[in-house]
């Protein structure tokens, strides 16, 4: 066992050491097969999942195994205290987007047409507002081959104007990088519902305005899905 005078305790032979874990530096956590070392003594549901990859955490449950066989549930803004007895390992739990989850969030409605699009898209999908900020969220949306990952979570700011304002750029999560290590220009972070969404300065140009009454959600994605692709071309 690390000695608690390294700054390392791991949480998983104290349990079964029937030890309680002190204060210390850092922390060794098992979530599923992987290991973890944290420098605070406590985080929350959602955290480990983060930490875990398990992105987004409304996705997933997360549960505590104690020494001895038992399981406790725990929810996304409950916190674990590392320093508890008994706490061996973490095990998550992908739940379908049909099952466990909440009914999603319209915090406001869009035009009928947008809306059956984006039922038709077979995908969840939100609607949130944030900072008096209105946001479409569309989970699980495929992202081309050749990027770090097959799928990503996409973040549209709908303009207070819109459909008669355009929509710009697109936000991504998990962060997308090209599976070659080539690096893609005019990207930064964006805060939104309790994450990190890359967001990629894309815009229309002046031969390529938006065009009210014919441009909308789907149109929008079809350029969304045109940056995807010709950033594999640079």
């Amino acid at each position: 066992m690390t000695d608690a005078t390294e700054g390392v305790i791991d949480l998983e032979e104290h349990a079964k050491a029937g030890k309680k874990p002190p204060k210390a530096k850092q922390y060794r956590i098992r979530i599923d097969k992987a290991h973890f070392v944290v420098d605070v003594p406590e985080m929350t549901g959602r955290q480990l999942l983060k930490l875990a990859g398990k992105e987004p955490p409304e996705r997933f449950k997360i549960f505590q195994h104690l020494h001895g066989g038992a399981t406790k549930p725990i929810g996304l803004d409950e916190t674990v205290d590392f320093t508890t007895r008994g706490i061996e390992r973490f095990k998550t739990l992908p739940i379908d987007s049909t099952d466990g989850l909440a009914e999603p969030r319209r915090h406001f409605r869009l035009p009928e047409a947008d809306e059956e699009f984006l039922d038709h898209l077979g995908l969840r999908w939100e609607t949130i507002v944030e900072a008096q900020v209105k946001w479409l969220l569309i989970y699980g949306y495929p992202i081309p081959a050749a990027y770090n990952v097959t799928v990503a979570d996409v973040a549209l700011r709908i303009d207070a104007q819109y459909p008669i304002a355009q929509i710009d750029m697109a936000y991504f999560v998990p962060n997308l990088s090209q599976s070659n290590g080539r690096s893609i220009a005019g990207l930064s972070n964006l805060t939104l519902d309790s994450r990190t969404f890359q967001q990629w300065s894309r815009h229309r140009t002046a031969a390529n305005t938006w065009r009210a009454g014919i441009d909308e959600v789907e149109t929008h994605l079809l350029l969304v899905n045109h940056w995807l692709q010709n950033e594999l071309t640079r």
